[in-house]
């Protein structure tokens, strides 16, 4: 990648100010707007910088597409009585799994960039300044006609997710065409996150965008429904980084019943090995979770041997609505600061019990620091 002149002295600019435009940088270099940008979309084109928001290449940055809602979440006063009204309280947090997971990283300080499809309406506004306030970037959100995505969310007195209902019909209407011009963006991130939210036309799309430019994917099932439709996307000729699945979620990832057994998850993590899968991280609610790593030896079977590690982080659980998410980001956040993937889990899974524990469906205080010294407490208390 060979630079002009006027092009390494702006990206120069852009490592120690990425947020400066194309006017306040004509000002500096003391030239026209119109050559700055010129110059701007030749540094992006050689993947010197990323797109909009001038992230500068270098820098570990993650893309996130997926799903940004406004989450709606009732809790109970006391133990639920079905089928009638129940006292307790209701608030509205920013939300959505895809959202979710890009604020918890750039709060942990991972350079993140989020595309998502909100609507013109009040919640986008509300969802798109608080993203942008936790340090987002929000360049190639799509805000569309139909109204922003909510998700209900009723807990009981425990802070246990009773029944949640969503609406997330913005997200269901994102194409290809809506995405295509994060393309460059996709090309030359560090690792990309994918929602199962968005449409599997999409998903298949954003995959193949990253194995051309070879970066490393990490998807996030959702839920059943989603990790079934997720499927047909997981295939040899595809690879994928790590996919974080419930026990149920796993299940309808390779299209059969599996018990939550240590024995059952390992014949069904090294299906997906099979298929192209590097790491499986089986999320066991409050028995921790099994990290599958495939095998790395090319004389070896596909997915044998493998490396399972039960990791869990003990606290008090206030609610857990944003706990997955939080798990995602925080070991996508450790595996690009060169965690091996056992240490990456066990932070993430320390990332999700501070969450928990804050009664926020993402921690507004969350930051490397407080992770770490978690994990550092319960290394000195097992």
């Amino acid at each position: 990648m060979k630079l002009t002149p006027q092009e390494q002295t702006i990206l120069r600019l852009l490592r120690a100010d990425p947020l400066l435009d194309a006017a306040r940088l004509a000002e500096r270099l003391g030239t026209t707007k119109a050559a700055v940008s010129v110059a701007l979309s030749n540094l992006t084109r050689k993947g010197a910088i990323l797109g909009r928001g001038y992230l500068v290449r270098g820098d570990a940055a993650v893309v996130v597409v997926g799903g940004a809602v406004m989450d709606v979440k009732a809790r109970s006063g006391s133990a639920l009585d079905p089928a009638t009204s129940n006292p307790g309280h209701i608030t509205t947090h920013p939300g959505g799994v895809g959202r979710n997971i890009a604020e918890n990283l750039a709060r942990l300080g991972t350079p993140t960039h989020l595309v998502a499809a909100v609507g013109s309406d009040a919640f986008g506004d509300e969802l798109l300044a608080h993203t942008r306030s936790a340090g987002v970037q929000l360049d190639h959100v799509v805000v569309g006609v139909r109204p922003t995505g909510t998700y209900l969310a009723v807990l009981d007195h425990d802070g246990d997710l009773s029944v949640a209902v969503s609406d997330m019909s913005a997200t269901d209407s994102l194409t290809v065409a809506d995405i295509e011009p994060a393309r460059s963006l996709i090309q030359h991130c560090d690792l990309l996150v994918v929602d199962g939210n968005i449409p599997i036309e999409v998903a298949t799309w954003l995959c193949d965008v990253a194995r051309l430019g070879d970066v490393p994917v990490v998807i996030e099932p959702v839920s059943v429904v989603k990790a079934r439709r997720l499927r047909p996307l997981l295939d040899a000729g595809r690879p994928i980084l790590a996919v974080t699945p419930n026990i149920a979620e796993l299940a309808a990832l390779v299209g059969h019943d599996v018990a939550d057994t240590v024995a059952d998850i390992r014949r069904a993590t090294a299906e997906l090995h099979g298929r192209g899968v590097q790491h499986v991280w089986v999320r066991r609610g409050a028995r921790g979770s099994l990290l599958s790593t495939a095998a790395t030896d090319p004389a070896d079977p596909a997915g044998r041997p493998q490396v399972t590690t039960d990791t869990r982080v003990s606290g008090e659980v206030v609610e857990v609505t944003g706990a997955g998410d939080s798990m995602t980001a925080g070991f996508v956040h450790a595996l690009l600061r060169d965690d091996d993937p056992v240490a990456a889990a066990a932070f993430g899974q320390a990332t999700a019990a501070l969450t928990t524990e804050s009664g926020h469906t993402v921690r507004p205080d969350l930051t490397h620091a407080l992770v770490t010294g978690r994990l550092t407490s319960q290394q000195g208390n097992p």
